[in-house]
């Protein structure tokens, strides 16, 4: 198993850029392994996949064009404010009490009907949808359009209807921003509750330290310090961080900046899902057990299995992991 989730890591560069032919080839071999392994494993191991699977075909199938990016945060960390900011308009009302943010809102940059689609799939309803340009910009916000922004519900609401839309928006977006605040910033719900389940996805996460107004100038460098560290805890060393304020601004042209870069690029999407992939395969190496006796490997299933998905998939560790996992779970069955 060691072996296998090596020679995964070895195609995995970071930062990397992602093939849109070869990401779609790589979900096809996830697909072809699933008709083949539904006979041989229990589905519950194979729902990941199967998810995935699902997943990626519709977000690609919807817009390549559009980069969808929510700001995820607690209650009292201003990510409603930060929203408002980086619109540049009053869009989505500010919270004074728990429960606050109950529905997402949703900005867009562009046409609103070329986003239709990929906001009704994301469950955004249309009362909460707004549309940032008009003639009266200009081409000031141009270098934005493409782009989807999300205001999602607090993640630590008293409502639990609000935390599972959280949840289910968390899976579909495209790339998120940790909105932390300075009294909550080391919360553990925020780091072992989300933060370390992004592991994979560090190219398409970004951690804002927001209401930097409110700290004394010398505190912070060492706050900003102190979460570098607990990222890195959290498995996102290198993940990008910026520090801002709302408030009065600072920090969010930065961040203006690094959202244009991430719809110039329309990379967001493809790094996500191909992060997505990354996890799967990893689940599936953790099927392989050790080797077997060449008797034991009934080729005629084997054979067809393994050259259908590295023909297909473009990942020869998910036809490896396939060829090594029929024989030992044909071995058990057997006794």
């Amino acid at each position: 198993m060691t072996g296998i989730v090596d020679k995964v890591r070895e195609v995995r560069p970071g930062e990397r850029r992602v093939d849109t032919d070869a990401l779609l080839s790589r979900v096809r071999g996830l697909e072809l392994f699933l008709r083949a392994a539904e006979q041989h494993l229990p589905e519950q191991q194979l729902v990941p996949a199967r998810t995935l699977v699902e997943r990626a075909s519709a977000r690609l199938a919807l817009s390549r064009d559009h980069t969808v990016v929510a700001l995820a945060g607690s209650t009292g960390s201003g990510k409603s404010s930060l929203f408002n900011a980086l619109a540049r308009l009053e869009l989505s009302r500010v919270g004074v009490r728990r429960p606050t943010t109950g529905a997402t809102h949703a900005c867009v940059w562009g046409p609103p009907e070329s986003a239709a689609g990929l906001l009704d799939w994301l469950g955004v309803l249309p009362r909460h949808r707004f549309v940032r340009e008009s003639p009266l910009d200009g081409d000031d916000e141009a270098p934005l359009r493409g782009l989807v922004l999300l205001d999602l519900p607090d993640f630590d609401s008293v409502e639990q209807t609000h935390r599972h839309e959280v949840n289910r928006l968390l899976g579909l977006v495209d790339l998120v921003i940790w909105v932390l605040d300075p009294q909550k910033y080391a919360d553990r719900v925020v780091h072992e509750g989300y933060l370390r389940h992004f592991n994979r996805h560090r190219d398409v996460t970004v951690v804002v330290l927001n209401q930097i107004d409110r700290l004394p100038d010398a505190d912070l460098p060492h706050v900003l310090d102190h979460l570098r560290r607990l990222l890195e805890t959290d498995g996102l060393g290198g993940a990008r961080l910026l520090a801002a304020s709302a408030a009065d601004l600072r920090g969010t042209a930065e961040l203006r900046t690094l959202l244009e870069r991430a719809v110039a690029q329309r990379q967001a999407a493809l790094q996500r899902l191909a992060g997505d992939v990354d996890a799967v395969v990893d689940r599936l190496g953790e099927l392989v057990g050790p080797a077997v006796a060449e008797d034991w490997i009934d080729r005629a299933t084997v054979t067809p299995l393994t050259a259908a998905l590295t023909d297909a998939a473009g990942v020869p560790v998910v036809a490896e992991a396939a060829e090594r996992a029929y024989p030992t779970r044909a071995a058990a069955v057997a006794g």
